[in-house]
């Protein structure tokens, strides 16, 4: 897509543009709620393959809390919403009338020599069209009428935003590799914003003191060219940092965690960022938990790793012999606390000094890359008899666990169905075993492996496994 084909939503809060950029999106993708200032960063995504749309935080937002540095911030990423795009629509409010802001905002826009498209939202019928002769005065070229509720002229404005735009040019004609979708989840304030405008080497995303800055999930596209000059492309999905549902306390909070949720279900990767300083909380786990249950990778970042080098040279603790010593020791209380990780890397970073944040992306396409694998059905069965040797199952009610066949039937996550004789006497502790020695023997880290047991029929002397003839992998007794 031509760079240049972009349009940006620009205008005072809680006039509509959230609704308005869904409603041309076609779905629900950002988050739309009464309170101003719920969307802080840019928004982006492609529309039908034409143009990118951008929907940004409102100009001139109040915040009761960190008001100066929150203000600043999101005007930051209105320009630079407004200095990337090739077409702006600047939004307002036909119930409300023209507003002393709203002229604030035209001035902006005048100053950068942008001349926008005016839309006027929130004319529901006809009746109301005589609310926006108010705006006249502003002196544009381009007023529509729009209601992003119920979609009264939007196809006025796709007119407006296509003539604006011009005809495309035609596409070169090469091969595209997909981009490795990447999500970056967490507790609020622990960086995730951080990190991805440290890959993007510029102040994308809304960064500041005040925990939960990001309410919605924002994904951008990036490039990132490798010494060799190889180009590899990703998407990089940034969430709003999640808290414990009982100590939300917005509805706004809520659909934000939903977002997420959805933003992890949606990456090829999703990396678990951890704060140094704290190590594994409650809600850290919680969290982990849920990634893997959903079957996706896992690799865990721990980002501010400056700061705990630094406490750790000022006061050397007993018990690390050096600095080496003291990360691999960290590595191994994060396994133990998460137990359950599918042997996800774990990488350590610092978005603020730049530490290590390159490998983030060279992970997320090992990763990629290795949950496309084929496993030999010969290997899997392989492996399946020297861990079932190995460590024989537990007894349950009198009968051992036995497996009589496996064999991969789908990835993304890798799943294994198991043909055994019981298949409820497969306990959670002799699952994880089994998980932990696909790891190792595939070489699969940081990719759940899910087992889908089939038991042996009820009440059937012919019961057939195909090539083992009852051959059981575990050892006899």
């Amino acid at each position: 897509m031509e760079p240049s084909r972009s349009v940006a939503l620009v205008g005072r809060p809680n006039v509509g543009k959230s609704r308005l950029f869904n409603r041309l999106a076609g779905r629900r993708i950002a988050i739309v709620h009464d309170q101003p200032g719920v969307t802080r960063d840019v928004n982006a995504i492609e529309i039908d393959g034409d143009f990118i749309l951008m929907d940004t935080g409102g100009i001139g937002l109040e915040v009761v809390e960190g008001k100066a540095v929150m203000t600043d911030a999101v005007e930051e990423q209105v320009a630079f919403a407004i200095q990337a795009a090739s077409v702006i629509i600047f939004m307002v409010d036909g119930r409300e009338g023209c507003t002393p802001l709203d002229e604030a905002v035209a001035d902006k826009l005048r100053q950068y020599g942008k001349e926008p498209i005016l839309v006027i939202n929130k004319i529901d019928s006809d009746r109301q069209e005589h609310q926006g002769s108010d705006f006249a005065r502003m002196g544009f070229d381009q007023l529509i009428l729009v209601s992003a509720e119920h979609g009264r002229g939007i196809f006025d404005l796709r007119e407006s935003i296509d003539t604006a735009l011009g005809p495309k040019l035609p596409a070169p004609e090469e091969l595209s590799e997909k981009r490795i979708q990447i999500c970056f989840t967490g507790r609020p304030n622990v960086g995730k914003s951080s990190i991805c405008n440290r890959l993007f080497k510029s102040d994308r995303l809304v960064v500041t003191e005040v925990p939960g800055t990001t309410r919605d999930s924002i994904a951008l596209d990036m490039d990132y060219e490798t010494r060799e000059g190889e180009n590899w492309p990703f998407r990089l999905i940034d969430t709003a940092g999640l808290r414990r549902k009982g100590k939300m306390n917005s509805s706004v909070e809520f659909f934000s965690a939903m977002r997420s949720e959805g933003a992890v279900m949606q990456a090829d990767v999703v990396f678990l960022v951890l704060d140094a300083l704290n190590g594994v909380t409650t809600q850290d786990k919680a969290l982990a938990g849920q990634i893997v249950k959903a079957g996706k990778t896992l690799a865990v970042v721990v980002n501010k790793w400056d700061l705990a080098m630094e406490a750790f040279r000022n006061e050397p603790v007993k018990g690390y012999e050096d600095e080496r010593d003291f990360r691999r020791k960290f590595s191994k209380a994060i396994f133990k606390e998460l137990f359950f990780l599918p042997g996800s890397p774990i990488l350590f970073v610092s978005a603020l000094e730049g530490l290590s944040i390159a490998k983030i992306l060279h992970t997320a396409r090992d990763l990629d890359r290795i949950q496309s694998t084929q496993l030999p059905t010969a290997k899997v069965n392989q492996v399946v008899a020297n861990l079932t040797e190995r460590q024989r199952p537990p007894l349950i009610k009198g009968k051992r666990f036995k497996i009589y066949y496996a064999v991969q039937t789908g990835s993304r996550p890798f799943q294994i169905r198991l043909f055994c004789n019981i298949a409820a006497n497969l306990d959670d502790r002799y699952r994880r075993y089994l998980e932990k020695g696909f790891h190792a023997e595939f070489g699969l880290p940081g990719c759940p492996v899910q087992f889908l047991l089939i038991g042996k029929p009820k009440r059937s002397k012919d019961f057939y496994q195909p090539q083992m003839k009852k051959k059981e992998f575990s050892a006899k007794g």
